[in-house]
């Protein structure tokens, strides 16, 4: 080395503290979920049936039905049907939709503000209930909405009563018993609800838009 001087060598970087990653809090259930849970609970109370009970009844597990009471866990379409059918019930009631202000029980219209809206969004199915919402109804319009590929599961699957259908919007894949078929705009349908069915939107970037009919024809 030059002049017999020896060179410092600059002193090493410390090593960089390590921080602790902290553990990240589950977001809140939506509101829906926590909703729509609660109604049903309501409606199993008034009934006076069990969780036990409507296990039963449903085939679902008590575990899985307290879930879904305390919005923890958010059930697809099938699900909310077979329940609703348990509790003698159309799926409109379980909607969680306040009475009208002036506590009238025969509403007539419904404003387009005031729309109840059952969004169902691990499944990329929407229900908005167009008319007057009410536990007692045997007849109830919906608009409903199924994002691209939003379904309602694998499964077939019947509860009571009939319904009908046309499709506003986009195209929907219909499956009753073992027969499937593809409607797109224009097109209706009309069916019996205890044939085991389900549908589904096969498009990849087009949500779908069908006006839907649904009459309860029993009691549960």
């Amino acid at each position: 080395m030059s002049g017999g001087k020896r060179i410092r060598k600059p002193a090493a970087a410390k090593p960089a503290r390590t921080v602790k990653a902290k553990a990240i809090a589950k977001p809140a259930e939506p509101a829906m979920d926590v909703a729509v849970g609660r109604r049903i609970r309501d409606l199993r109370r008034i009934r006076r049936f069990s969780l036990e009970m409507v296990a039963a009844r449903t085939d679902l597990s008590i575990g899985f039905l307290s879930q879904i009471e305390r919005g923890l866990s958010s059930p697809s379409l099938r699900v909310l049907a077979t329940l609703a059918d348990v509790l003698g019930v159309g799926i409109a009631a379980l909607f969680g939709a306040s009475p009208s202000s002036d506590g009238a029980s025969d509403q007539v219209v419904t404003r387009g503000l005031q729309r109840p809206e059952l969004k169902l969004w691990r499944t990329g199915v929407s229900k908005q209930l167009l008319s007057p919402a009410s536990a007692d109804n045997k007849l109830n319009l919906f608009l409903v909405h199924l994002e691209p590929g939003g379904s309602t599961g694998d499964e077939l699957y019947t509860h009571d009563g009939e319904e009908a259908g046309l499709v506003l919007e986009g195209e929907m894949m219909l499956m009753v018993d073992s027969e499937t078929w593809s409607l797109k705009q224009g097109d209706s349908f009309r069916f019996a609800s205890r044939r085991p069915h389900r549908f589904s939107n096969p498009a990849k970037d087009a949500k779908a838009v069908v006006l839907w009919v649904n009459c309860v024809t029993g009691t549960g």
